[in-house]
Formats: structure tokens, C-alpha cells, sequence
């Protein structure tokens, strides 16, 4: 058999183990829909019921097509990566956007959608929980502290995994296991929705940091910064308000476990458009596959008569110790702590203040329709914050607008803080929340396509991937506090959190770098003085259209 053949055979043999874990596990969901149908005449509750063998079946059919999907996406050259440094390859870094660019942006916008729903409707299930399973607020809170420990789990492991093996194969395996968790709306013991959240939160972790590494090496440098920024934007205010939404419009008629069963359809709309999510060309070469970035670059209208090799001796002038004075005249070190504490900190708002949010509201004597009514409304009033946020990223400063939504934040936390007072605008608890949700929304939009551009392609998934976890670190601490049953009081806790983004500016502003309009070859260079001119590769530039390739 030759190596063509060989290929060839490979090839559709994984793709059919891929295929055929995803039936898997789409038939061991549906083996957990008749329990949830059983509550239909009882809202449905379904505390209490036993689960019958037929379910226990479905979650072994569930792990076993995860793994038999998984086995599929492993790459046939493993994980071996080219020794030495190698010149990334893209699209013309001043081409425009092709229909490939559009279409690629708006499948990873609808991930991103989809992702940052569930973190975000842990709040809206928490209240019809409690009253199902006839729990304290302390215990309760164990299911958000289990999804967002899940959640960081995943962002370590997922980045690490996609710089390994690819972001196209990780993204497509977080989805096959968002669709296996939807199980969790169907769970009748509490503890098996802890369970089962974790792997939840672990699913929807790992595709966050993957998708922005992947939008960011593909786009063209001209339109990288808007695009990463308004495509996060669109993630975070549209996770946000599709989960407020499906809250409201469901809840009252489907119980809150239908929050956990929309994972299903939408994790299976994000697998059967995974013929249309390229790998990144980047990392392939970076892999040594360079046939596959020829032809993955094809697809973006840009052909390649030849890859460019790295310098003979690369290595001796390119080693260790070369990368570590690159590394510390880029200033990795200072950059990763002051992203690290800005992700923190977005944490303790996002799944702290936000996810207390509707709990203290209903406490206030609002249902949780009109609690849901009034977060979703407060989102739709900070729906422009992604416009400002992708204009100030792109036309103004990529550092400087971190920064300014940090602030926005931090007035936000001191606005609900003042809010008991009733202090001018401060009194309106709509004026609160849109400060919070707009610049929490900010931050998100911008922390993590700024983290992206700030590290080389080799472990850009993992520092991606480390930032995103962190984001999740500061949630944890908040729900183990209500684990603890020593949830602070909302105005207590919002001043408390005032004084860390403070000094997540005061960091960013010292060691943060400006991105805008930079290649990232140029910036994965950048500052390297330490080195031989002659040990930088030449840059490659391509053309799109053409066979022509110049040095």
C-alpha cells in the first residue's frame, strides 16, 4: 500500500470514527428525553424519580462516542512538531476579507454565542433549583462552583490540547461534549447535576480561548483587531442575552431545566457545520504539515509554490537561550500577570456579582420572570459597547481600550455599591447594571483577542487558554463563599472587587503593549535586540490569487 493510499485510508477512517461517536452520542441524549417528559404534567419536577437502566446505557454510550470522536480528530502525523523556529504563513496581511474570512467569523461568533450561554444562565437556574430540590443557597451553590471549576479546567486543558493537536480538532471535540451534557437538564438528583455540570463547564471552557487563537492567525492583519474584538463582543453580549432570554420565555412554561437541554441543538448546529471550520495554516506549518497549509490556504484564495524552510542553522542561533531574551525584552512575564489579574478580577464580576444578581433581585421581592425581564433589558441598553469596544480596538488603541473598559467596570461596581442610597442615576437599578453588564462586556470582548496577539503561535492556545481559565478562577472563589454560606452582601461585595481592578489597571497601563495594526509575526519578533539580525527569518509575503511567492 503506498503512502497516498495509506493517507487516503486514514483519513476517512477517522473521519468515520468521528461521525460515528457524534451518533453516540446524540443517541445516548435522546435516551434521557423521556424523563424529562415524565414532568410535564408536574412543571417538570422531577426530584425524586429514579433513573432507569435505559439512561445508564445513554451516559455509557455518551463517554464511549466522545472518546470514539475524539480518536477521529487526532491529527495522522500526531503532535510532532518541526524543531527551530519557523516563519508563520498566512494570507496577505493587507488583503481584504473573502466570503471564507465572513463565513469562518460567523461560525466562531455562534460558538462563541453558544458558549458564554451556558456560564451566564447559571444564575437564571439557580432560584427553581433550590425550590425543586428543596435546598439552601449554600448548597446550591455548589452547581455554578462545579461548572466554573469545569470551565477553567477546560481553558487549561483544551489551550494545551490545541497547541498540541490543533484548534479545529478541539473546538469540534468541546462541541461533541457540549451535546453529551444537555443530559444534565434531565438529571432528578441534584448531585448528578454537579456532576454532570462540570463536564458542562468543561466543554464550554475549552472552545472560548481555541476559537479566538484560531480567528486570530487567520485573519489579515488589517482586520484582525476589529474582527476578534466585535465577534467577541457579539459572544459575550449575545450569550449573555439569549440565556436572560430563553430565561424568561421558557422558564415559566418549561421549568429551569430546560436551560440545560438547549445544549443539545446547539451544540449539534455547531458539529454539522464543522465541514465549514478550517485548521489554522499557521499552525500547521508550525507542525511541519505543510501540504495541509497549502491547501488549507487555498481555501482563503491564496496558493503557495513553495514554503519557506528555516535557516540551517536556526537552532544554534534561535535556541533557548535566544527565546528567553526575547521573551523577557517582550516583557511575557509582566504582560501575563497584568492579563491574569484583569481576568481575575472580570470573574469575581461576572460569575460573583452577576450571578448573586438575580437571586438578590428576586430576594427584593421581583419574580425571577421580572428579574430576567430587567438583566436582559439592561443588556439590550449595553448592546452598542461592542461597536465602541471594536472601534476604540481598532482605530484607537488595542491597550488603551482594556483599559478604559476596566474603568467602565470599576464605575460600574462603585454605581451598584451606591445604588441603596439612591444617588442621582446610582438609585436606578437599570443605570447599575447597564454600567456592570457594559463593561464587563467590554473586557471580555478585548481580554482575550488582546491575549491572543500577544504571544508567538507555539503557545498562543495555551496562553489564550491559561487567561481564559483565570477568568473563571475569581468565580470560583466567589462560589465557595456561598459553599461557605458567607456570600457577602451585593453593595459589600462590588466595592470590595473596586480595589483589584484598580490595580489590574495600574499593571496593564505599565506593562501592557500596543497591538493595533501590527502583524503577528512582527510582534512575536518584536523586541528581540538580543539576537543576531541575521537570526530572524526573512518575512514570506504571499499573494492572494496567485502562485507567486516573495521574499
Amino acid at each position: 500500500m503506498t503512502r497516498a493510499v495509506r493517507d487516503i485510508f486514514n483519513k476517512r477512517q477517522s473521519v468515520l470514527a468521528f461521525w460515528l461517536g457524534c451518533a453516540a452520542v446524540v443517541v445516548g441524549v435522546l435516551t434521557h428525553v423521556p424523563m424529562f417528559l415524565m414532568g410535564r404534567h408536574t412543571h417538570y419536577v422531577l426530584a425524586g424519580m429514579q433513573m432507569g437502566a435505559t439512561m445508564i446505557w445513554g451516559m455509557v454510550a455518551i463517554v464511549a462516542g466522545v472518546a470514539l470522536a475524539g480518536y477521529g480528530l487526532l491529527p495522522s502525523g500526531g503532535a510532532t512538531r518541526v524543531s527551530g523556529p519557523v516563519e508563520p504563513i498566512a494570507p496577505p496581511e493587507d488583503a481584504p476579507l473573502s466570503a471564507r474570512h465572513w463565513m469562518v467569523a460567523g461560525l466562531l461568533a455562534l460558538a462563541l454565542v453558544i458558549d458564554i450561554m451556558k456560564p451566564a444562565s447559571l444564575g437564571f437556574v439557580a432560584p427553581g433549583m433550590r425550590a425543586e430540590y428543596s435546598i439552601s443557597s449554600a448548597t446550591a451553590s455548589w452547581l455554578p462552583f462545579s461548572a466554573l471549576a469545569g470551565t477553567a479546567v477546560g481553558s487549561f486543558v483544551w489551550g494545551a490540547l490545541a497547541d498540541l493537536y490543533g484548534r479545529r480538532g478541539a473546538i469540534l471535540l468541546s462541541s461533541v461534549i457540549f451535546i453529551g451534557t444537555a443530559i444534565c437538564g434531565a438529571m432528578p438528583s441534584f448531585w448528578w447535576n454537579v456532576a454532570m455540570c462540570f463536564l458542562m463547564g468543561a466543554a464550554a471552557g475549552g472552545m472560548l480561548p481555541v476559537a479566538y487563537a484560531l480567528l486570530a492567525e487567520i485573519m489579515p492583519t488589517r482586520h484582525r483587531g476589529w474582527c476578534l474584538v466585535l465577534i467577541g463582543g457579539v459572544g459575550a453580549i449575545g450569550g449573555f442575552l439569549l440565556a436572560s432570554a430563553s430565561s424568561a420565555f421558557l422558564q415559566p412554561t418549561f421549568g429551569w431545566r430546560v436551560m440545560w437541554l438547549l445544549n443539545f441543538p446547539t451544540g449539534l448546529a455547531l458539529v454539522l457545520m464543522s465541514p465549514l471550520l478550517p485548521e489554522s495554516a499557521r499552525f500547521l506549518q508550525q507542525m511541519g504539515r505543510a501540504e495541509e497549509a497549502r491547501a488549507m490556504l487555498a481555501r482563503f484564495g491564496v496558493v503557495l509554490t513553495d514554503l519557506p524552510d528555516p535557516p540551517a542553522n536556526a537552532v544554534e542561533r534561535y535556541g533557548a537561550k535566544g527565546r528567553a531574551a526575547d521573551a523577557e525584552s517582550r516583557g511575557i512575564l509582566g504582560i501575563s500577570v497584568a492579563l491574569t489579574l484583569t481576568a481575575l478580577v472580570w470573574s469575581l464580576v461576572n460569575f460573583g456579582v452577576l450571578l448573586w444578581l438575580p437571586s438578590a433581585l428576586v430576594a427584593e421581592g421581583r419574580s425571577v420572570a421580572a428579574a430576567s425581564a430587567l438583566i436582559a433589558q439592561s443588556t439590550l441598553i449595553a448592546m452598542p459597547v461592542v461597536l465602541v469596544s471594536t472601534w476604540l480596538y481598532s482605530a484607537w488603541s488595542t491597550k488603551g481600550s482594556l483599559i478604559v473598559m476596566i474603568g467602565i467596570t470599576t464605575c460600574g461596581l462603585l454605581g451598584l455599591q451606591l445604588r441603596s442610597h439612591d444617588i442621582g442615576l446610582f438609585g436606578s437599578t437599570v443605570f447599575d447594571l447597564t454600567l456592570i453588564i457594559l463593561g464587563t462586556s467590554g473586557v471580555i470582548a478585548i481580554l482575550l483577542p488582546y491575549t491572543s496577539e500577544n504571544f508567538p503561535v507555539r503557545i498562543r492556545a495555551r496562553a489564550t487558554g491559561w487567561v481564559a481559565g483565570c477568568s473563571k478562577l475569581g468565580g470560583l472563589l466567589a462560589q465557595m463563599l456561598s459553599v461557605l454560606g458567607l456570600t457577602p452582601v451585593l453593595s459589600v461585595a462590588a466595592l470590595a472587587i473596586s480595589f483589584p481592578a484598580l490595580g489590574a489597571l495600574a499593571l496593564l497601563a505599565r506593562y501592557g503593549r500596543e497591538t493595533r495594526h501590527r502583524d503577528l509575526r512582527e510582534l512575536e519578533l518584536d523586541g528581540a535586540v538580543a539576537l543576531p539580525q541575521a537570526a530572524h527569518p526573512q518575512p514570506v509575503r504571499t499573494t492572494a490569487q496567485t502562485g507567486r511567492v516573495e521574499a
